[in-house]
């Protein structure tokens, strides 16, 4: 007799839940079948069921991720601002919990590489010269700095709020870090001005 489908959902869903808890915590490597099926209440016969081993239950996760992604920018309609959509695309796209897992600490460069390569950048970077030979770095640059910078957020349990991160994005764009120092001090009271901060 098959399981019902809710009961099949919920219990992968408690091993993705399981295993993204201890992924923020430590590397893939040191992460057991054994300990996720205990920590979910299962067996780990149960686990194989599901996935073939840890790097299927991975690889099952990130490509989620990146399909979400994908769902959520064809379904809306990008506004002028490039960086704040490429924000709330990769917010909604999952549990926080799964892409601070996947972006944290212990998480992949391989995930990172895909997810420049996997998300439509191009249609945030409209305006950067197709054919400079600087346009690869400057991509680069841009992408790196954002995906780093959103990163960074995620594992500070998002200090700023999602405008205050944008603000912060578009003067670094802008003017580059040197507003925020001065000589070798940063500036508070000028800074905050300067980049829009109360």
């Amino acid at each position: 007799m098959n399981k019902q489908p809710e009961i099949t959902d919920k219990t992968r869903q408690t091993f993705i839940n399981v295993f993204c808890d201890l992924y923020s915590q430590k590397a893939i490597e040191k992460i057991s079948i054994q300990e996720i099926a205990k920590q979910s209440g299962y067996n780990r016969s149960t686990f194989y069921q599901y996935f073939t081993d840890i790097y299927a239950l991975l690889d099952y996760v990130e490509e989620r991720v990146i399909k979400s992604i994908h769902e959520e920018m064809a379904s809306r309609e990008l506004s002028t601002h490039a960086f704040q959509d490429a924000l709330q695309c990769l917010e909604n796209a999952e549990e926080i919990s799964v892409l601070k897992a996947l972006l944290g600490d212990y998480g992949s460069v391989h995930f990172v590489e895909r997810l420049k390569r996997e998300i439509p950048f191009e249609r945030l970077i409209a305006d950067f010269p197709a054919n400079d030979n600087l346009a690869p770095y400057l991509i680069e640059f841009y992408i790196s700095t954002l995906l780093s910078l959103f990163r960074l957020w995620i594992r500070n349990g998002k200090d700023l709020s999602s405008e205050e991160l944008v603000t912060l994005i578009d003067s670094l764009f802008a003017n580059g870090i040197k507003p925020y120092y001065f000589f070798g001090a940063v500036n508070e009271g000028e800074t905050r001005r300067e980049s829009g901060f109360p």
